[in-house]
């Protein structure tokens, strides 16, 4: 898959080793002389689906870079090592336990400085892409499987990317992009008749899709003329039934208590798409470790 561009998670990373760095690594400069070197490998200890190895290595690079310049104030033994990569797994490859990701030749208290910052994106990504996996798997590409915006804040541009390594769809990146017209606006808009065409005369070219939470909210909103539906916490003899009605008029879309148990029946209502916010709000990390050793 293609990668990230680094100037979207670049500042991220930045902030992230700020937050942990504080005024410094107290432990690691006690313990570790300046100048040492050491090797850095990515262990997984997990079946998985990788995503966020580029993240987890701009940590280990910006690490690395604020520890020249701390060192650069006192007198050292021999100048710090560049760090080097050499990647052995990439972004949305899957991954057995045992697996090495990445080894990282480097400064030792680089290596040390950046571990955690670099481990919590790797674990954090690889387990959306896990869990996008298990779902498009389950799904057996007879629905399509999307991401929500049930991201964690400021990450969510890494957490979707993670989404789309994991073989699954983003829906869309926040509001800015896609028209979804839910509960809310129906009721301040004063119906779903009146939503429709507000947004048609706001934004036209724009497709128009929206939340139906019952079958009579599904007839308004084709009678309206949606271009999705999005049925939310049905069962699946409503959603087979809306199926039925949208056919040749809009596309349909399950939304609401959709869990890895119940994706196969759900794939089996004709359904053209079904989103699921577990895929970033709950993924559990994987487990992944970053073993480091004298050279």
């Amino acid at each position: 898959m293609d990668p990230l561009d680094p100037s979207l998670y670049r500042d991220i990373v930045r902030r992230a080793l700020e937050e942990d760095l504080g005024a410094g690594d107290i432990t690691t400069e006690a313990t570790v002389a300046p100048g040492q070197d050491a090797r850095g490998v990515f262990l997984v200890k997990a079946d998985c689906v990788l995503a966020g190895i580029d993240v987890a290595l701009e940590a280990l690079r910006q690490a690395a870079e604020n520890e020249s310049r701390t060192a650069s104030k006192v007198p050292r033994p021999k100048k710090a090592r560049e760090p080097s990569f050499t990647v052995r797994k990439h972004d949305g490859e899957r991954c057995k336990a045992g697996d090495e990701i990445a080894e990282v030749i480097g400064s030792a208290r680089a290596l040390l400085m950046g571990e955690r910052t670099a481990l919590n994106f790797l674990q954090r990504l690889s387990g959306i892409a896990t869990r996008a996996r298990r779902f498009v798997d389950a799904a057996g590409g007879r629905i399509r499987v999307l991401d929500t915006r049930k991201t964690t804040p400021t990450l969510r541009t890494l957490e979707k990317y993670a989404v789309r390594a994991g073989g699954a769809t983003n829906h869309r990146m926040g509001l800015f992009d896609a028209i979804l017209i839910k509960d809310n606006h129906i009721r301040l808009a004063g119906g779903v008749g009146a939503a429709v065409a507000e947004v048609r005369g706001r934004q036209p070219g724009l497709l128009v899709e929206i939340e139906a939470q019952s079958l009579e909210q599904i007839d308004e909103a084709l009678a309206a003329g949606a271009d999705i539906v999005l049925v939310d916490n049905l069962g699946c003899d409503e959603i087979r039934e809306a199926v039925r009605r949208a056919r040749g008029r809009a596309k349909v879309e399950i939304s609401g208590g959709v869990t890895l148990e119940r994706l196969s029946e759900l794939a089996a209502t004709g359904a053209d798409d079904v989103s699921v916010g577990a895929l970033t709000h709950s993924a559990p990390a994987v487990d992944i470790s970053f073993e480091i050793e004298p050279i």
